[in-house]
């Protein structure tokens, strides 16, 4: 066994979870400006993705032509993905590479950074209302945003709160733990492909069909601990966790999305919220389940008690990683 702050593998030892702490660290702290500054490999994933699409996506071709072109998109990103995180591994195993590795895992985690987006809606509320913070909230919804009201958009910040907290830190985490980088980018690659081709709609139909499944499969897991972990946050910031729980079993699965039903389930039990639900698309009421059963007209109040509650999410996330690491190194 490698007993080595920094090793190349999860599986020899608590090298890779020491720099995962650090980058987790790191993130919470300055994850923000690191945004600005590093590229985001699910960015990346999103703009090939969006190359592709113009290219190989024609409304002429059959369904099975472009089922089979957007799978090939997909299957390209993951050996690129795999190839890079495999090199950075290598790389990470000698010397002072793991300098690399943690610049890698600091790329992909964006859990301070999305936690400041969602601050941002909250912030353009207070100050402006509804058209104030329709710009802001973009980033955070597929919905139509510009036909949301002020407690729409309130609703939308905070689904937007729990899907970024588990498909931007704790599904990256997860990925990381489990297979290192390799794990970690070929999420990352998975994550933008989902954002570019998995949208609803007859365009991405065929052509995304791949991006959006292997998506769901990525993220059963990460999505489901991230429910339980904004559950387990609950008592610390005044939140209900009875009601976090008995929501995420009971509605976690009413979403149209196969995952992120569940962490938002468990922000509207804690909370005492009722999240999605019917809305406009321009001139069309798109009729979707409500999630919880309690207030649907959310304010910026909430908001704020969404971003408190994720950021101690984080915090035992953190913890976590931490017991684990000192698991591995008292082996």
């Amino acid at each position: 066994m490698v007993t080595t702050a920094f090793g190349a593998h999860p599986l020899n030892g608590p090298g890779p979870l020491f720099l995962l702490l650090l980058a987790l660290v790191i993130d919470a702290v300055l994850g923000d400006w690191i945004g600005r500054v590093l590229p985001d490999p699910a960015a990346l994933s999103r703009r090939f993705c969006a190359w592709a699409d113009r290219r190989l996506n024609r409304v002429e071709r059959g369904k099975t032509a472009r089922l089979l072109r957007g799978a090939l998109v997909v299957l390209a990103l993951l050996v690129m993905a795999l190839a890079a995180g495999l090199l950075v591994d290598r790389i990470g195993a000698v010397g002072r590479g793991w300098v690399l590795e943690l610049v890698v895992i600091l790329a992909t985690l964006r859990g301070r950074a999305s936690w400041m987006r969602v601050r941002a809606v909250r912030r353009a509320l207070e100050k402006g209302g509804a058209a104030a913070a329709q710009d802001a909230i973009l980033p955070l919804t597929r919905r139509h945003a510009f036909s949301l009201d002020e407690h729409g958009i309130a609703r939308a910040a905070v689904e937007g709160a729990a899907k970024a907290f588990a498909r931007k830190l704790v599904a990256p985490v997860f990925g990381y733990a489990l297979l290192g980088a390799p794990g970690l980018l070929v999420w990352a690659a998975v994550d933008g492909a989902d954002s570019a081709l998995g949208n609803p709609g007859v365009r991405h139909e065929r052509f995304g069909l791949t991006a959006a499944r292997l998506d769901d499969a990525l993220n059963a897991i990460p999505a489901r601990l991230a429910a339980l972990l904004l559950a387990l946050a609950a008592p610390f910031v005044g939140a209900n966790l009875g009601g976090a729980l008995r929501t995420m079993v009971r509605d976690g699965g009413k979403s149209a999305s196969f995952n992120m039903g569940w962490p938002t389930a468990a922000v509207a039990g804690a909370l005492g919220l009722a999240l999605a639900g019917p809305h406009r698309d321009g001139g069309v009421v798109i009729t979707e389940p409500w999630i919880g059963d309690g207030r649907a007209r959310a304010t910026p109040a909430d908001i704020g008690r969404a971003l408190a509650l994720t950021a101690v999410a984080a915090l035992i996330l953190v913890l976590l990683v931490a017991l684990l690491l000192w698991g591995v190194a008292g082996v």
